[in-house]
């Protein structure tokens, strides 16, 4: 079975950090780009950033520019979300999503949700005082 796993959510001070992981089972994540995503109660799903196939490209959002940073080890099959100086309208579940993509598709990643195959099951990230 293709799963995605996401952990490291949890509750965080304005100003904290905290680390997602998302670990694959089932599957490699060499051949895919993974997107990471959230949505907050009442809000449309939003994309906050992607990185490549090949590791070379990573986007985010502008509320998140300067603060997240993505990543990926493939050695154990698993990309990071690093959220640093975190804020209350942070707060959200956080998916990890991956799409397989051609050779011609390496080098670039889409935060756009339809595009993605294979979801995990979300990590609520709480942002307060």
């Amino acid at each position: 079975q293709l799963q995605l796993v996401e952990s490291g959510g949890g509750l965080v001070q304005p100003g904290g950090s905290l680390r997602l992981s998302c670990a694959a089972s089932g599957f490699t994540l060499d051949y895919s780009a993974i997107g990471w995503f959230r949505q907050a109660p009442g809000k449309e799903r939003e994309g906050v950033s992607c990185i490549s196939q090949s590791g070379s490209r990573r986007n985010y959002v502008d509320s998140v520019l300067g603060r997240f940073t993505v990543s990926r080890n493939r050695a154990l099959n698993t990309v990071y979300l690093q959220m640093n100086n975190l804020k209350p309208e942070d707060t959200a579940i956080y998916y990890c999503a991956a799409k397989n993509i051609d050779a011609l598709s390496r080098h670039v990643c889409s935060t756009t949700w339809s595009e993605y195959d294979i979801w995990g099951q979300g990590a609520q990230v709480t942002v307060s005082s």
